[in-house]
């Protein structure tokens, strides 16, 4: 079954898919969306920002609608080497298992549950949501929200709910706490956290933007030291949220970076400040 038909039948079963290129990586921005110029796509739900009937923003462009896949994203499947899809979107979540240590370690730490076959190892399937994450341990990345997993089968095995033993894997140990400064009242002490002014957050997110997209050279690190400056000011406070980082990867991925680099990147800048 060639690409377009197989995305076919699987939205049809309700799973929100989208194409890949060579690579395993989404196609591109189209020509309206490049550099994010159009605002970036919502988090599924969302709406008021991109609504570009493309597959223009990875993860957050899978769609069910089989209208769509036969029509706007015809000429897509036509060139595209895979299928993927969004786990978050269906109500799922993949751990993903790099190698046999990984495999050993789930067989013996989570509870069995849907497995496919991958072409380095497996990946384990779960009904329910959570943030997602690259190595978490060795091997082992989690794939739901905000990220794109490969269809490689229906796989064998019911599938179990997500556990708790997951769900911890995400869990970074707190911070140690630190003197807030002057003028930032904490833990309802009085007065308002400057980081939920919406001006404010939307300034930091738009120099963000802007020094990704002005990059000519070494992109990588100036993604990541952009991520880095985000997270340093509104990590802690709680103000951001899907939509706002997919912002930032989304200006990332108008400048040729992968959604795994973006993610690395992400998860690279929270471990460096403990958020």
């Amino acid at each position: 079954m060639n690409t377009a038909a197989l995305a076919l039948q699987l939205a049809s079963a309700g799973l929100p898919v989208l194409p890949l290129r060579a690579g395993k990586v989404p196609f591109g921005n189209c020509p309206a969306c490049l550099r994010n110029a159009c605002g970036g796509r919502p988090n599924m739900k969302s709406p008021g920002r991109c609504m570009c009937p493309l597959p223009c923003h990875g993860w957050a462009a899978a769609t069910t609608d089989t209208h769509r896949h036969t029509t706007e994203w015809a000429p897509y499947w036509e060139r595209a080497a895979a299928v993927a899809y969004h786990p978050g979107g269906a109500g799922l979540t993949v751990v993903d298992l790099d190698n046999a240590d990984a495999i050993a370690w789930a067989r013996a730490t989570l509870p069995p549950t849907r497995t496919v076959p991958t072409t380095r190892g497996e990946h384990w399937i779960y009904r329910g949501t959570m943030p997602s994450a690259n190595a978490v341990r060795p091997g082992v990345d989690i794939k739901s929200r905000m990220a794109y997993a490969r269809w490689l089968g229906a796989g064998e095995g019911a599938m179990a709910v997500l556990p708790d033993v997951v769900r911890a894997l995400v869990v970074k140990a707190p911070a140690p706490a630190r003197p807030a400064p002057s003028g930032l009242s904490v833990d309802g002490a009085g007065g308002e956290c400057p980081h939920r002014t919406p001006a404010f957050l939307e300034r930091g997110l738009a120099m963000a933007e802007q020094r990704i997209t002005a990059a000519d050279s070494a992109v990588h690190a100036t993604v990541y030291r952009a991520f880095l400056a985000v997270l340093s000011t509104h990590g802690r406070c709680g103000c951001l949220t899907d939509i706002h980082v997919n912002r930032l990867f989304a200006a990332a991925q108008a400048k040729g970076e992968s959604l795994r680099h973006c993610t690395d990147a992400w998860a690279n800048a929270r471990t460096r400040l403990g958020v």
